[in-house]
């Protein structure tokens, strides 16, 4: 089970680390997180019940989740 109490809390801007996630999402959104890698974190998504994962925000509004192993803080 994921041990909530690491991870980054609600509100917080990180930063998408882009070689971790290149070769799985769409050109259009590859081509946002290339331009601009920050986001805000909008909440949480439970992905396979051993591990949660982060919802981002983006400057331009669109949403999308990600591994906490793929974001940095800041």
């Amino acid at each position: 089970m994921a041990n909530t109490k690491l991870l980054p809390k609600i509100g917080s801007k990180v930063k998408i680390n882009f070689e971790k996630v290149k070769d799985r999402l769409p050109t259009k959104l590859i081509e946002q997180i290339a331009s601009n890698p920050k986001a805000v974190i909008v909440g949480y998504k439970m992905t396979d019940g051993r591990s949660i994962g982060l919802i981002l925000k983006f400057d331009s509004g669109q949403e999308n989740w990600f591994f906490p192993e793929e974001i940095e803080r800041g």
